[in-house]
């Protein structure tokens, strides 16, 4: 732990938590100070003027990163017949029916995005609480109940990104990595940010985005100059 702490401290030398720097400072900033021996994640975490215990200010949706996120993504699809044969085809790596649901109820969740087609449900739905709480429940706004499973699994692969505002108004989500460019995690971090944007519900009031942070797994966090990535709300 004390090496931990060292190598924190170091990190978070020279940083201001009370000034926002523009995307690009903050990008370098970050890259400089991920120094664990692993290929750190790069996250974005947005404060946003809403209240999700209210159903019209709920934030939720999915984006597709230019670049991916550098993650693996260890897809399950729930289908049968021949749209089973496809989301093999499609490069699934989990496909069943009963048998996976019987899987996942033994506690076996060996994947990231879980894809239903519609005549699934009646099945799926017995996962909800355990699913659910995980972040893996199928859902058709976020495109992962579909016939179309081939483009479904495509798009969770090459780097699609789902996310879901907290209690505190806060939404976060993996950007990158560090091995990224500069220019690579910028555009990332563009087209999260405009994701949430267009996300807007019709109930949040005032201020939409109040603050944005950047950090790595194992370094500090820094405030971003909302202008420096997209307009405020």
């Amino acid at each position: 732990m004390a090496n931990k702490g060292k190598r924190l401290r170091a990190a978070y030398e020279g940083v201001d938590p009370t000034s926002a720097l523009d995307l690009a400072e903050a990008v370098k900033a970050i890259k400089a100070r991920a120094t664990a021996k692993f290929d750190e994640t790069v996250e974005v975490a947005m404060n946003l003027g809403v209240d999700p215990r209210h159903a019209d200010q709920m934030v939720r949706g999915v984006v597709s990163l230019p670049h991916g996120t550098g993650k693996t993504v260890r897809v399950a699809v729930f289908a049968k017949g021949d749209k089973a044969e496809e989301a093999k085809a499609a490069g699934a790596d989990v496909v069943g029916a009963e048998d996976l649901m019987q899987e996942v109820q033994a506690g076996t969740i060996n994947f990231d995005r879980c894809i239903a087609t519609p005549d699934m449900m009646g099945v799926v739905g017995r996962l909800g609480k355990i699913l659910g709480p995980r972040g893996l429940m199928p859902n058709p706004k976020l495109g992962t109940v579909t016939p179309n499973v081939t483009e479904a699994i495509t798009a969770a692969k090459a780097g699609q990104v789902q996310f879901r505002v907290e209690k505190a108004g806060i939404v976060h989500g993996g950007v990158g990595r560090v091995s990224f460019s500069d220019e690579q995690l910028a555009e990332n971090i563009h087209a999260f940010v405009d994701a949430i944007i267009k996300a807007k519900p019709s109930g949040a009031k005032g201020t939409y985005v109040k603050k944005i942070s950047l950090s790595s797994t194992m370094g500090p966090g820094l405030r971003v100059n909302i202008a420096s990535v997209a307009t405020p709300v």
